[in-house]
Order: C-alpha cells, then structure tokens, then sequence
C-alpha cells in the first residue's frame, strides 16, 4: 500500500517506458521537416547576406511562406477525403521542388561557398549572390529535366536473368515487367497507351505488373488504366497488389485488372510449360494487405505456392523488395518487385534502404535468389525523376544448362 501522495507506481505497476531524445525527434519529424524543406532554402537564397535590393527579400520570404503553408494544405485536400486532384497537383508540385530546392541548398550552401573561399572570393555578399544564383540555376535545370523524365514513356531495360534450375525448354523465356504505374491526378491516359505499345514491342511470354496501378479507386482512374487491356503476351499477363491499392480500395482494383484479361495473383500460382520444361509463377499480395483489414487480402507465400512440386523453378512477383528474406527462405528462384522508384528523386534513395534491401537492379539473396527490383514505370506524387529514370524491364531467362 502506497502513502497519500506518494507519485511512485504501485509494486507490480507498469512504468511508461522513458522515450529517448531521439524516439522524441522522430515524433516530431511530421512536423519540422516541412519547415526545414522551405526555411533552409529561404535562408540560403535570401537571408545569407546576399543584401538583395528591395523588395526582392520580403517578397521571396512571403512567397516560402506560402508555400510551406500551402504544401501541407494542399497535399490534405489533394490526398485525404475530399480527393481534390488539382489541389494533390498543386501540392505534390510544391513537395518536389521544395526537395530539389532544400538538397541543392545544402549541398551548394556549403560546398560551394567554400571552394568560393578557398578561391579567394573575399566578400561574403558577392559569395552569397553566386550561392543563391547557383542554386536557383541548379534546380530550375533538374526540376526542367526531372520533369521530362517522369512524363516520357520509360526506356526498355534488357537484361538475361540466369536461373540454374531453369530446363532448357524454357530458356529465353522473355518476362516483361512494369510497375508503380501509379495512375493519378495528373491524367496519363496517352501515356498509358504508349506504354503498353512499347511492352508490345518486346513479345513477351509473360507480361508482369508488380502493384501500385494508381492513386485512386478503380472506377476513378479506369480511363488510364484501360490501356492495360491492350497489353500482349504469348503465355499470360499477371498482376500483384501493391501497398497504394490498400489505400484505394483493393478489390475494385483486383477486379478490374481481371476485368482487362490479367490473372491476379493473390497469394496463388499458375504453371508455364515450354519446350518440356515448367515454370512455376507465383504471386503475393503486398504486405500491407493484411494491416488494411480487407477480407481475405494478406500476403501468404505458403498458399501461393500449395501444390507445386519443390523441383520446379519458381518466378514470384512481391510488390516490395523486404519481401525477398520470405523468398529467399523458401528456396524463390527469382523475386520482381517494385515500390522504390529507384528513389526518384535524387538523394531520397537513401531513405529508401533504411526500409528496403536494395533500391534498383538484380541482387542475390540466401542460397540461390535472385530478386530483381524495378525502378517503376511513373512516378508517385512529384512529377519529376531525377537520377532515378523510370524502366519497363524485359528480363529473358536463362537456363545453364542450354
């Protein structure tokens, strides 16, 4: 029995856990990065002793205000209930130049004004001047640039993928793989169509999207999905959820892509025979699917692979690449996935590893996976690439053994 007024918990009493300065930091995240996104940059451009003449330094202090103001107001209407797209425009717009101009800032702002220094520019104004114009020239050029990338139809990747247990028969099995189309507020359709003109071109055996079809339900975006009926294989088409499915109604997506000839592959596989040989090719659901409450929507490798026989050589598609530690551990031959964007927008890759084992390309897992990570094929939010260029991959398998 404790005396009054004694604050100590009660012998057997739980104690709160004591939070660390940096569990604190990371709660607050939401909120100061948006500031430092848009006050770093005013800093760097405006008040780093440029002295610019007025009133070029109260107007340009306004108009990041604005914009750290807007951005999140924008992106709340754009992205919450109400769905406005061209308030998600607007606000997606204004995060990714906010991330371009906050980068160039900090990487210009010191390095820059250093080598300035160190050649001897003595007056800090005229330092601060060169800093501010380099930086506005900088990102003007890459945001130009990066816009371009994100809106032009993805380049082929080709690449032979060697699998040891792959038989003969089925060596130079031609795999396309497209994925994070992300069809959204920004209308895509022409684009949508010239993507699936170029996959065409390849004359694929198997033709794979690996989720993330688009920001939106189903019956919002149909008219940019529609081209993915146009798309042909010579075997099948197969589809997996990604993560933005389940936040927009997954199942309208799941039958629509049926509704278009693809076959989803939920947490199921189907069996491609050539030449004698067989490929087992395996699907599962992303793994957010299960958070998202959605009936019978959870990404389970054991039901995806019921009643193969352990021999065969096993293609599976997984939205996200941390996936492949299940893969790997079940013997996967080969593992597609998406979800990155290879970063997308340049140095943002590095966040990326923090969550995923790898941001782009093939990489090897455990005792034989391969998992290959697309970059994707659009872009999400920001309409811009930058040193992240968007890929529709044709992997061509190969068997030792030919």
């Amino acid at each position: 029995m404790t005396e009054a007024g004694d604050t100590r918990p009660a012998e057997g009493e739980a104690r709160a856990p004591r939070q660390s300065g940096l569990q604190r930091l990371i709660r607050h995240v939401p909120l100061i990065a948006p500031v430092l996104l848009w006050a770093v940059p005013c800093w760097v451009l405006l008040h780093g002793g440029q002295h610019w003449p007025p009133p070029a330094t109260p107007v340009g202090t306004a108009l990041f205000a604005l914009a750290l103001v807007g951005m999140p107001f924008a992106m709340a209407r754009g992205h919450g209930r109400r769905q406005q797209d061209r308030a998600a425009i607007v606000g997606d717009t204004l995060l990714g130049v906010g991330w371009v101009l906050f980068t160039w800032s900090v990487l210009l702002g010191v390095l820059l004004r250093l080598a300035l220094t160190v050649a001897g520019v003595g007056e800090s104004q005229d330092r601060a001047r060169i800093v501010s114009c380099a930086v506005l020239g900088v990102t003007a050029v890459l945001l130009g640039w990066g816009y371009a990338e994100a809106r032009r139809v993805p380049r082929v990747r080709r690449l032979d993928v060697v699998l040891p247990r792959l038989g003969p028969g089925l060596d130079g099995f031609r795999v396309a793989l497209i994925t994070d189309t992300h069809y959204g507020p920004l209308d895509r359709a022409r684009w949508s169509a010239r993507v699936c003109e170029m996959v065409n071109t390849l004359e694929a055996d198997l033709v794979c999207h690996t989720g993330d079809i688009a920001d939106g339900t189903a019956e919002r975006r149909r008219a940019q999905a529609t081209p993915l009926g146009t798309v042909r294989a010579t075997r099948a088409r197969v589809y997996v959820t990604g993560n933005h499915e389940y936040y927009s109604e997954a199942q309208g997506w799941v039958d629509l892509m049926d509704e278009l000839g693809w076959q989803p592959l939920r947490n199921r596989h189907l069996l491609l025979e050539r030449g004698g040989d067989t490929l087992v090719v395996a699907g599962v659901d992303d793994v957010t699917a299960e958070s998202s409450g959605l009936a019978g929507h959870r990404a389970h490798l054991a039901g995806a692979l019921s009643g193969t026989d352990p021999d065969l050589p096993v293609l599976l598609l997984a939205h996200q690449p941390k996936f492949v530690g299940q893969a790997a551990a079940a013997g996967i031959d080969l593992q597609l996935s998406g979800h990155t964007h290879g970063g997308q927008i340049w140095p943002f890759h590095h966040l990326v590893r923090i969550d995923q084992p790898t941001v782009a390309g093939l990489s090897h897992h455990g005792v034989r996976t391969l998992l290959y990570t697309s970059r994707g094929t659009g872009f999400w939010g920001p309409p811009f690439r930058v040193f992240a260029p968007s890929e529709i991959t044709l992997l061509v398998l190969r068997s030792p053994r030919h």
